[in-house]
């Protein structure tokens, strides 16, 4: 299976709603599909990075408002670990990412070998690095976790700043990395 494949077919054929909400990140757009959390989408997002067609608005869709719930909780420092139904839609590949992604601990960092070593495919570590970039449901799906294997920060949907704010708020002491 091709990992630089953006989405499943069946992703397509599916209602997606959305809302929006502010955040110390940024506006971010929230969108649910049948099964749960679809994305959550970064201001200036690259419109490719995560392809769900056209979404209705829907303020008062029970999943986005419990996505904003509980993003806001995360935010003021008061959640550490989401509860939500995702619904992801990718290549099995990326699945086997973003399903690595979720089982990063609050407050700690994995780099892009490690994660290929986690699925079992240590060579795929640049592969690994382009599935991180397409994780549609940033932030709850933590790929802001994953770090240049030099402990640097590297490349993220919401730019470094916003991945060094997300890292300061999961830092015990508050500081920005």
């Amino acid at each position: 299976m091709n990992p630089h494949a953006t989405l499943a077919p069946e992703r397509t054929a599916m209602s997606y709603f959305y809302k929006t909400m502010k955040s110390p990140v940024g506006e971010l757009t929230l969108v649910a599909g049948d099964k749960g959390l679809a994305a959550v989408l970064w201001e200036n997002d690259d419109p490719d990075r995560v392809r769900i067609g056209t979404p209705e608005r829907n303020d008062d869709h029970p999943v986005l408002l419990e996505a904003e719930r509980q993003l806001n909780e995360y935010f003021a420092g008061r959640l550490e670990r989401f509860s939500l139904s995702l619904d992801f839609a990718g290549t099995a590949f990326q699945m086997e990412v973003w399903e690595a992604l979720l089982t990063i601990p609050f407050g700690e960092t994995r780099s892009y070998a490690q994660i290929a070593r986690q699925i079992g495919r240590p060579k795929a570590v640049r592969a690994v690095g382009a599935a991180n970039g397409r994780n549609p449901i940033s932030i709850i799906a933590p790929c802001h976790r994953v770090i240049g294997a030099n402990g640097k920060l590297t490349g993220f949907a919401g730019g470094l700043e916003a991945k060094a704010l997300l890292l300061g708020i999961e830092s015990r002491s508050g500081r920005l990395i």
